[in-house]
């Protein structure tokens, strides 16, 4: 498939994500907003903030795949944590609306790229390199492992069904992530069905780690330390 061919697949992926987070939100009253999340520190309410900015960071980064010009994510350097503690001491319908909103305005956007645009290059928050295409994983990122973060009923197994294909894009991407410094792993997902998955990480003779879909996801992603795997697994780098 072609960019565009692969974003539109990757987009129908979002929109689906953040309809199922709606459905979530909307159930959520004022102190299960304000209750912990299952991220240390965090309130649902600095996660949900931290999930509506990172939508229009993130469409900050559409736009300057779209036009070419320079658009960071966020202002300044401290623009993102502000933004998330300012919106957590918000009432839960206002956060609600606004991660509803957030995602909406960002599909919206998605919708509107030409096809050329999403070869465009622009620069994450870390300074890292990224297509428009990859704007979509990223988004696609951040609204599966926030969801489990979320601590309202959803774990990895559910998540990486709401996946469905694109579990494996979310893998590959958390493991180009971390970059260099990875163990040499040969990583195999196995579907209930029988379906293998693999991944080749690290440089070296590589140790055999095996699990579920779920169980895969949630140790690539630093929610899990892999007790729930096969093999001898080893750490990962901090997952940021």
């Amino acid at each position: 498939m072609t960019a565009s061919e692969r974003a539109h697949v990757l987009l129908e992926r979002v929109r689906a994500m953040h309809e199922e987070w709606a459905r979530v939100v909307r159930a959520l009253d004022e102190d299960a907003v304000h209750a912990p999340s299952a991220l240390p520190g965090w309130t649902r309410a600095h996660l949900l903030s931290h999930v509506a900015r990172n939508a229009d960071g993130l469409g900050n980064l559409l736009t300057w795949a779209k036009t070419g010009i320079e658009t960071p994510m966020y202002a300044t350097a401290t623009a993102r944590d502000a933004g998330i503690e300012a919106g957590a001491d918000r009432s839960a319908a206002a956060i609600v609306d606004d991660v509803v909103d957030s995602g909406e305005r960002f599909t919206d956007l998605a919708a509107s790229m030409p096809d050329e645009a999403w070869i465009g290059e622009v620069r994450d928050r870390q300074g890292r390199s990224a297509t428009g295409e990859g704007v979509l994983v990223k988004r696609l990122s951040e609204t599966s492992i926030h969801l489990v973060d979320l601590d309202s009923g959803y774990d990895f197994d559910r998540v990486s069904g709401l996946l469905g294909q694109e579990f494996e894009v979310m893998v590959s991407s958390a493991i180009a992530w971390y970059g260099e410094g990875l163990p040499a792993v040969l990583l195999v997902a196995v579907d209930g069905d029988g379906t293998r998955h693999e991944w080749r990480m690290g440089t070296g003779d590589p140790a055999k780690v095996t699990g579920a879909p779920g169980d895969v996801l949630a140790w690539i992603t630093g929610r899990s330390e892999g007790s729930t795997l096969d093999g001898e697994v080893p750490p990962l780098p901090h997952w940021l």
